[in-house]
């Protein structure tokens, strides 16, 4: 049985979130509230038959059939809408900067069974490079990872370039804490070329040593885990192997590309795209959680 949801935030990550979710089987959308009644997002809601409202959080706290709230409104709107939603039982799953609770990359395991009610995406960054990490970590000892994320200037939003710094330090916590490298750094790079380019990621991790050939069957299995939810997710460089720069271990490198969906934001912003790819995978994997039968 389909599990209900609902989008508070109706601008370009709740619009393509929208699609996204009315394609999954395990979600029922049962609402896209957001505040200005001349969104095109609430508009497109409408003419699809989704339920809308402009009373924002309210709308969605009165409906007892929402389990999961998918909050694509703003860092400063999420830390109010937090206790809200938790007080009134509703798992909120957060699309934004707020970073209320523990970072979620759904491509990895949870050390624990249990669903925090507060669901804090990591960085499209993160998204895309902390899983191959996390690759490299089940086959080696990642001693330091560093990432550089390419996204077109374009994809860039007010909200990202007001954020640089917080982008930065985020992805690389998240690169040690979901990653599990000893130390992480994050460099994010917004390229102005027309026409727009793909996201592209470069990751490069120090380890003492490595099989090459485990380490590419780890990397590619990862590589087909994030494809199931981001198809257009893939390898631009297969896992090279070569000298550290100061000749103590091995420095791995690792190169790849995002290419968004296109159901609302453009093919070039795989950087938008696959966070609301992630954001729904999580609500599959929540969803899963709350109807398995108790033990």
């Amino acid at each position: 049985m389909a599990v209900g949801v609902a989008i508070l935030g109706s601008g370009n990550i709740g619009t393509d979130l929208m699609y996204k979710v009315l394609r999954n089987p395990h979600l029922e959308l049962r609402m896209l509230a957001g505040i200005d009644p001349a969104s095109e997002g609430l508009a497109r809601a409408r003419s699809l038959g989704v339920p809308t409202s402009t009373a924002g959080i309210d709308a969605v706290l009165d409906d007892p059939d929402i389990q999961i709230v998918f909050d694509a409104t703003s860092a400063h709107a999420h830390l109010k809408h937090a206790p809200l939603l938790k007080q009134a039982g509703k798992v909120a799953i957060d699309l934004t900067p707020a970073s209320v609770g523990p970072p979620v990359v759904p491509a990895i395991p949870r050390e624990h069974d249990a669903w925090p009610d507060n669901i804090s995406l990591a960085t499209c960054g993160a998204q895309a490079t902390v899983p191959i990490v996390y690759a490299i970590r089940r086959v080696a000892e990642v001693e330091y990872a560093e990432i550089v994320a390419t996204i077109a200037s374009k994809s860039a939003g007010p909200g990202t370039r007001q954020n640089i710094d917080e982008f930065t330090v985020a992805t690389a916590r998240a690169l040690e804490r979901v990653g599990g490298a000893a130390r992480g750094k994050a460099i994010i790079i917004l390229n102005p070329a027309e026409p727009p380019i793909l996201m592209t990621n470069t990751i490069y991790a120090l380890v003492p040593e490595v099989d090459p050939a485990a380490l590419e069957r780890s990397v590619q299995a990862m590589v087909a885990e994030i494809q199931r939810y981001v198809p257009g997710y893939r390898l631009k460089v297969p896992p090279l192997v070569g000298e550290a720069p100061d000749g103590r271990g091995r420095l791995v490198t690792v190169m790849l590309e995002v290419e968004g969906a296109g159901d609302f934001l453009p093919r070039y912003a795989g950087n938008l795209d696959i966070m609301t790819a992630a954001a729904v995978r999580v609500a599959e994997q929540v969803a899963a959680a709350r109807q398995a039968p108790a033990a």
